[in-house]
């Protein structure tokens, strides 16, 4: 069997663990760091509404043709 001596390592070990996650468990939980937000460029936006106007020009005048004149 097991001699006295390794039980009470074992015991102690278990109590020792015990202990440790009852500490964890009684302090406040740390908030995550939520990534930041990726910044807003305005060039990049006012680039894509620019390309977004020009292609409905381009197909209000290849669909219609001349009769919006």
């Amino acid at each position: 069997m097991i001699d006295e001596r390794k039980a009470a390592a074992i015991m102690a070990a278990v109590s020792l663990y015990m202990q440790s996650e009852e500490e964890a468990m009684l302090q406040p939980a740390r908030p995550e760091h939520e990534a930041p937000a990726a910044p807003l460029r305005l060039w990049g936006v006012a680039g894509r509404q620019s390309t977004m106007q020009l292609r409905n020009l381009m197909q209000l005048k290849a669909f219609h043709g001349s009769r919006l004149r």
